[in-house]
């Protein structure tokens, strides 16, 4: 019997899944999402990850694209790649998840698998997701259905480690089954895979990965602020620090998105339910929610020193994603650099090419359509992204945007003379 698979959750994770495995097996991609699935049968991703080809291609390989999980009744393996985000508290929300998960316990059967690729703490797909599966399905956990967990690690934006030349972390409920979901991504993943011992095991690694980035990008960043007080350029103690060879090269800046802000307060959420306090992992945390307050600050403190007056002050800022070159405006923090101009009654207006102009957060946003290079508008700038397009801005032309004294913020380090550079 050839596997049917059936993607749930079309987003930067599903959607590329999908295409990949499209080319080996017959694939649903289901969403709850209706514009995102006329979108995709009319060949066009919002997130850029798939081109029009892509999906054509998809599309004539069989694949079907639905928002109706009955039509998904037919699949044997079921691959969970819904975002798992936080809570106002910084707890994990694990709703999308286990939604998903009940959908599926409706229509699961005899011998199907469930593969959860969603960022989680260790024990989620056990400790929650089966016992959900068990009760919608009426079935019995590996005598009935088997579980896996095979975590993704797409790169929003990155067209070179895409998701078949990434290495994939792979494991299941039963040694059986490991090897057969194992088989199952080896077939599609030409990096190959690494078959973890158990469940837990994979969603700890996971959960780690992101977790040390953070922590690491914070000492940068704590770093960063120190040598500012010594009035010391951070960016060249980098550049000297990385000529020894086992110097971890990292910049300072925002920590936003979906990964990387959010994953180590899934861990910190479990360590404290056992009674551990993760106190280096949480101080990372309170460091890189701290950037945003702390760019808004030396911005203020420029204007002050230049004589600008702060109310109805006209602020642009470069650049709203959470990261370069790609759209994906989820947990930006450069959006709360916004809220803090607001507060001080600034009017800020936003210019980033990347970002599509019908989503709803960018409706929050006063966009301008192209830089006015000689208007002598803003009374400060705020380089906050590193888009391709932002680095070849020249001094002149940041010169010829401002009004008075220029005041250049350099958030990512691509600004060839700022007034102030993180």
């Amino acid at each position: 019997m050839i596997d049917k698979i059936c993607i749930i959750g079309l987003g930067y994770v599903g959607l590329p899944l999908a295409h990949a495995f499209s080319k080996k097996f017959p694939v649903i991609g289901l969403d709850i999402n209706k514009d995102r699935i006329d979108e995709l049968n009319n060949c066009f991703d919002r997130t850029l990850e798939l081109s029009e080809e892509q999906i054509q291609d998809a599309l004539n390989n069989g694949t079907i694209f639905t928002n109706n999980i009955d039509s998904c009744k037919t699949c044997n393996i079921y691959i969970v790649t819904v975002p798992t985000p936080i809570d106002k508290s910084n707890k994990p929300d694990l709703t999308p998840i286990i939604k998903s998960t009940q959908a599926i316990g409706e229509i699961l059967k005899q011998d199907d698998i469930v593969i959860y690729e969603s960022t989680v703490y260790p024990g989620v797909t056990e400790d929650i997701c089966v016992p959900i599966l068990e009760k919608y399905s009426g079935l019995q956990f590996n005598k009935s259905f088997f579980c896996g967990y095979s975590p993704e690690r797409v790169n929003p934006g990155d067209k070179k480690h895409t998701i078949t030349n990434i290495l994939k972390i792979t494991s299941g409920s039963t040694p059986e089954i490991a090897q057969k979901i194992d088989l199952l991504y080896k077939s599609i993943i030409s990096a190959g895979t690494h078959l973890a011992p158990t469940i837990k095991v994979a969603e700890a690694a996971k959960v780690i990965e992101n977790t040390q980035r953070d922590v690491n990008i914070a000492l940068i960043n704590e770093f960063a602020q120190i040598f500012d007080l010594m009035n010391i350029n951070t960016q060249d103690v980098i550049e000297a620090a990385s000529t020894k060879w086992n110097f971890v090269k990292l910049f300072p800046g925002l920590v936003g998105g979906h990964c990387i802000g959010v994953d180590p307060y899934y861990l910190t959420y479990k360590a404290q339910t056992l009674g551990y306090i993760p106190n280096l992992i949480l101080g990372a945390r309170e460091i890189n929610n701290s950037m945003s307050k702390l760019i808004v600050d030396k911005t203020i403190k420029s204007m002050i020193k230049a004589d600008k007056k702060l109310k109805y002050a006209k602020i642009l800022v470069l650049g709203a994603t959470f990261k370069e070159n790609c759209p994906d405006m989820r947990n930006s923090k450069v959006l709360e650099i916004i809220k803090e101009f607001n507060e001080f009654e600034c009017y800020v207006e936003v210019y980033d090419y990347w970002i599509d102009k019908s989503d709803l957060l960018s409706k929050k946003l006063n966009f301008i359509d192209k830089l006015p290079l000689n208007s002598q508008k803003y009374d400060a700038i705020v380089v906050a992204v590193s888009h391709n397009t932002f680095k070849n801005i020249s001094t002149e032309n940041y010169i010829g945007m401002s009004k008075g004294i220029p005041i250049v913020i350099d958030v990512k380090g691509i600004v060839k003379k700022p007034t102030w550079r993180l």
